[in-house]
């Protein structure tokens, strides 16, 4: 790991303590919390998918006739990523993105999809984001996103998609899921395995790659750098953010 990485990994650590450490794990042992989780977390895991589409565009060539873009490794990064997350194979060996594992896991568990799917569909999506019947640090962690989508910055969008993700999802949480289960005739089987699948790829595979890629990107330019920081903290503080809306929509 490099010093800067390092150095960006240290300014982050309180964000991430607070997060792995968040009091939303509590009340998800209340009943029927996981799928009140659910019903908010999926638009993070939908506004995930469009940092993912706006890195690909701007690293690789999506325009006809094709050409070779100057990332030479990075390109190789994203399309990597992109394989996982958008055509990656579900438990029963389907392709799949891992949106559309969420929203197999939503219904499995009787969680309701309409809202977000509305959304998914709606032409007018952005103008839509802030009538939506959710929660209002959900609708500030999606426009968030798109805020930094739309400044079109390649490693600011690298760092909103690194940082304050779902590698930050402890493994206690596995746990509560699993216990919920138990105490309930509903099965999480689905939901169980979207955890573990991505938690697996984003620590293994994709986290490493995705550091490769900011690092590639911001090379020497300490501007860079510093807006690169900016962003994975706000990120983080916007996940917190999302986490303190869903406790206490849980808890209502």
């Amino acid at each position: 790991m490099s010093e800067r990485i390092e150095n960006l990994e240290k300014a982050l650590a309180p964000y991430r303590q607070e997060l792995t450490t968040h009091p939303l794990y509590s009340v998800l042992r209340l009943p029927n919390a996981v799928r009140l989780f659910m019903e908010e977390h999926v638009f993070a895991v939908w506004d995930f998918m469009s940092l993912l589409k706006g890195l690909q565009r701007g690293l690789t060539c999506v325009e006809i006739p094709w050409k070779p873009t100057t990332n030479r490794i990075t390109r190789r990064f994203i399309n990597e990523i992109v394989l996982g997350e958008e055509s990656d194979l579900d438990q029963d060996g389907v392709p799949n993105s891992h949106f559309e594992m969420y929203i197999n896991a939503m219904n499995q568990v009787g969680a309701n999809t309409e809202i977000i799917m509305h959304l998914v569909n709606d032409p007018n999506w952005k103008s839509s984001i802030p009538t939506l019947p959710i929660q209002d640090t959900t609708k500030e962690f999606m426009q968030f996103t798109f805020s930094v989508l739309e400044e079109n910055k390649l490693h600011t969008i690298a760092s909103a998609f690194t940082f304050g993700r779902e590698d930050l999802i402890p493994d206690m949480f596995i746990e509560i899921v699993k216990e919920s289960e138990k105490a309930s005739d509903v099965s999480y089987s689905k939901f169980l395995w979207y955890l573990e699948r991505h938690i697996q790829i984003d620590g293994d595979d994709h986290g490493p790659i995705s550091l490769k890629m900011i690092e590639e990107l911001c090379g020497e330019d300490d501007q860079k750098w510093e807006e690169v920081t900016e962003i994975a903290i706000l990120s983080m503080q916007k996940r917190i953010g999302l986490w303190d809306g869903i406790a206490e929509k849980i808890a209502i």
